[in-house]
């Protein structure tokens, strides 16, 4: 967990891979979750048995979407910024590419880059890029550009 005093010190990371979230494991109880929650219930996310015998990769696969839905369960474990805001606003993503599939049960964890931070009204907005990773994979599942604003 990095930790972060204020706003000012996040200003100085600018550029900087600022954190690095734990492990998460998306397992198929999750997935279900997600599917019943989005009413997303293509059998290659929720049918195991027809996934394993029809798929290219043997597995349910997690959706691309729940990935997203995760950025602030993996940021809540990355890093926190003590104080300079009041609350945070999600004001959405400027660019989301999912890279590989990614199995049920897969670990996953993001790195957090800051692009950018600028004062908006009643605060500041930052741009965050993120990598999503795969344990035991070398190469990244995807990569995400999130806006957040950090109102007083």
């Amino acid at each position: 967990m990095t930790i972060v005093p204020d706003l000012t010190a996040l200003a100085e990371r600018v550029g900087d891979e600022v954190a690095v979230s734990e492990w998460l494991c998306v397992d198929q109880e999750r997935i279900q979750r997600f599917a019943d929650a989005t009413d997303d219930h293509q059998w290659i996310h929720v049918d195991p048995e027809r996934a394993k015998q029809e798929s290219l990769y043997g597995t349910t696969l997690v959706h691309g979407f729940l990935l997203l839905s995760l950025l602030p369960a993996f940021s809540a474990k990355a890093f926190s910024i003590q104080s300079g805001y009041r609350m945070i606003l999600n004001c959405g993503v400027r660019a989301a590419r999912f890279l590989r599939p990614v199995p049920s049960g897969a670990n996953l964890r993001a790195r957090f880059t800051l692009q950018s931070l600028e004062p908006v009204l009643m605060g500041k907005e930052a741009v965050w890029e993120l990598v999503l990773e795969r344990e035991g994979e070398p190469k990244p599942v995807a990569q995400v550009e999130w806006i957040l604003r950090y109102l007083r």
